[in-house]
């Protein structure tokens, strides 16, 4: 997309971290956002703080469910006449040892991080056809990295990363781009963190947000389809 101007991008999980610092980068690149999340309150002062006007909408949707994401798609055709860009970024963790793990837990990560993604092109692909468009998903280096602790987090974002690859030789005939984004430590509110200094070393949320515009301005022909970044120096401790 050599032109991102007046292009139209879906971000799920947009209201902060990662997905609210795309949002703010493809902004300031001359594109509309919608972001979504669970909570309309949260969504819709995130909404304000990346825009006072008119470039900006605010979605409550729960990525869990199918009906979300179709009137979330619905209600920016509605508004904007197109979509372009869709970042499945809506993600949760819970991290423990697999005999601690409950069901619960188990399935707030599989309906939200793997299904989740599954709902969301479900709901945008006819649209992303329409204007051949780019479709990514927010995966992890612990989709290719297993840890102790990780069983169910691990087992959602292995899975984050095998669908994208084969939606993206299923999409590809119809000129849609599919990518997946694997990031490393990011300095995030992610897990209960609260980002601060000790977070220095990390990803900053930012630079997700530029690597998702160099994505979109990459060559038609060329595309990166899996991609790994991590923190150049891991933390001294």
């Amino acid at each position: 997309m050599s032109n991102l101007r007046g292009k139209v991008a879906y971000i799920t999980g947009g209201s902060k971290g990662i997905g609210f610092s795309v949002a703010k980068t493809l902004l300031d690149a001359g594109m509309k956002v919608a972001i979504s999340g669970r909570n309309m309150e949260t969504v819709e002062s995130a909404a304000k703080q990346l825009n006072d006007g008119n470039n900006v909408l605010a979605l409550q949707s729960d990525v869990s469910q199918l009906g979300d994401e179709q009137r979330a798609v619905k209600e920016i055709l509605d508004t904007w006449g197109q979509l372009d860009v869709v970042l499945a970024n809506a993600g949760v963790g819970h991290f423990a040892p697999v005999d601690e793990m409950s069901e619960d837990q188990w399935n707030s990560m599989i309906n939200t991080n793997l299904s989740g993604v599954f709902h969301t092109l479900k709901a945008s692909v006819e649209a992303l056809k329409e204007s051949k468009g780019y479709y990514m998903t927010l995966a992890s280096l612990a989709g290719t990295n297993f840890f102790a602790n990780g069983a169910g987090y691990n087992a959602t974002k292995f899975g984050v990363v095998g669908f994208t690859q084969a939606v993206m030789l299923d999409l590809r005939k119809y000129d849609i781009k599919v990518s997946t984004i694997m990031p490393g430590s990011v300095a995030t509110h992610f897990n209960n963190n609260e980002p601060s200094d000790k977070d220095a070393w990390k990803i900053q949320p930012e630079d997700i947000g530029k690597l998702v515009l160099d994505l979109l301005k990459m060559h038609p022909r060329t595309l990166p389809s899996k991609i790994e970044v991590r923190p150049t120096r891991p933390d001294k401790k």
